[in-house]
């Protein structure tokens, strides 16, 4: 259970590869009023927030986005933990069973549900309104602020994780391909990367596509994109049974891992994580890639200060939607919400602060230092005279997610160990590669959570 909430909390590509668990020492006082970000509590109180390492140094940007906050309201104090993903889980669900933990909780937007179910996050169903309600964030994002099948709404959107194309510009000129045109479809995109495939720069050869396997902790998440296009779901409406073993759905897998098989992808990628996608596209080793918005970040930031600044992948990238398959184009959609911990006592000030971390200005400031998306939809929008933030923001219009159900976290680990088995047929590690070898996955792994559905 663990491990399968750790896999989909999801919140950014920085968060696999930074973590942190910084203590912080808590004091207690009260507060028994509500104030606006503009009229906070007047009384001295000391919050404790505990975020993920969503950028190379989160509490350190935590704070530099609260600062502003902190000093119109000097009666207010906040201590920052930052808890790493891989024990994140395990905190959590301790301090919602004891009632001891944080007054403020970053949460993944798979954990919600699950967290909510648990009675250990604040209905926030009253407050929402305040900043302006679900027509301010995005459909997929706001999907997850809840319980499917329920009214209630427990987080609020603080920002976005998207998937879109990162591709070589100079790479796509030297084969003379269009990039408004190379990945229209799924056909363009196998000819596209057919051409890329070998390419050489700088006298370094590329492979077309760099695809990380199953030792991801993306690994549904790079998947179910394809299934989407290819008109494929991962349950039927009412959350009681699996689709994503129907013929759809196995012709976006097939696709997909065929990318792979048909030699467009480097089989030695399979044994990767998406951090090292990332760094062989860096490095020039790779023309294509999917990723999120904290490449963005990256390719701006100099090497010194941790980034990839400078590299010619930085100079010579561009970022377009992810090909459209037989239904349409699809990604998948992610990130984090802020809740409030149903054990704290001051959930008025806790909240005072949710809505500043909601205000344009904090929004922008805090994605600018991690790299994420925003959540709200204004800021997000503001970004796209950034052509590569452009490409992102409209790949959320069509961006799905999870199924906002308790019951997810158990269901990925399902997933996560039969797509895993998908690639290593792929990789020639087991089995032999064919529709019917992929079938037998998908369908064991439809028996797994069929049952866990309807436990």
């Amino acid at each position: 259970m663990m491990m399968s909430m750790i896999l989909s909390a999801c919140g950014g590509g920085e968060s696999s590869k930074n973590s942190g668990n910084q203590k912080s020492n808590p004091t207690a006082a009260t507060d028994n009023s509500s104030h606006s970000a503009t009229d906070a509590p007047k009384e001295d109180v000391t919050l404790t927030a505990w975020i993920m390492p969503n950028s190379p140094k989160p509490d350190k940007d935590f704070m530099t986005v609260m600062q502003p906050y902190l000093d119109e309201n000097p009666n207010v104090k906040l201590n920052v933990t930052v808890l790493d993903w891989g024990s994140a889980w395990t905190k959590i669900t301790t301090a919602a069973t004891s009632g001891q933990g944080p007054d403020i909780l970053q949460l993944g937007t798979t954990w919600v549900p699950a967290i909510a179910a648990m009675n250990g996050i604040d209905d926030l169903t009253e407050r929402v309104n305040e900043l302006g309600g679900q027509d301010d964030y995005l459909p997929a994002s706001w999907k997850t602020t809840m319980i499917d099948g329920n009214s209630e709404v427990y987080g609020v959107p603080w920002f976005v994780d998207a998937r879109a194309l990162f591709y070589r510009k100079d790479a796509l000129e030297k084969a003379g391909l269009d990039p408004a045109t190379a990945f229209k479809d799924w056909d363009t995109f196998k000819q596209t990367l057919s051409k890329l495939n070998g390419i050489e720069i700088e006298g370094q050869k590329m492979t077309a596509f760099g695809v990380p396997g199953k030792n991801d902790w993306n690994v549904p998440h790079n998947i179910f994109p394809w299934i989407w296009a290819a008109g494929g779901n991962l349950v039927n409406e009412d959350n009681t049974k699996v689709t994503f073993n129907d013929k759809s759905a196995l012709e976006g897998v097939m696709y997909y891992t065929g990318l792979a098989n048909e030699g467009l992808v480097d089989k030695a990628s399979l044994e990767k994580n998406s951090a090292q996608i990332e760094s062989d596209f860096s490095d020039g080793k790779t023309a294509v890639m999917v990723s999120g918005a904290w490449m963005i970040k990256n390719f701006a930031t100099p090497e010194e200060d941790g980034g990839v600044g400078g590299k010619a992948s930085a100079e010579n990238y561009g970022v377009t939607a992810l090909p459209a398959g037989p239904a349409g184009a699809s990604t998948f959609i992610g990130g984090s919400h802020l809740t409030i911990f149903k054990g704290s006592k001051h959930k008025d000030a806790a909240w005072d602060v949710i809505k500043y971390l909601s205000e344009e200005e904090a929004q922008l400031t805090y994605s600018q230092l991690s790299g994420q998306l925003p959540g709200k939809k204004s800021v997000m929008d503001s970004l796209a005279s950034d052509v590569n933030y452009k490409a992102l923001i409209e790949a959320t219009n069509y961006g799905m997610s999870y199924p906002a159900i308790p019951q997810w976290g158990p269901c990925e680990t399902a997933l996560v160990k039969y797509f895993g088995n998908i690639w290593d047929i792929v990789a020639g590690v087991s089995g032999t590669y064919n529709e019917e070898s992929v079938q037998k996955q998908l369908d064991d792994a439809a028996k797994e959570v069929n049952a866990i559905l309807n436990q």
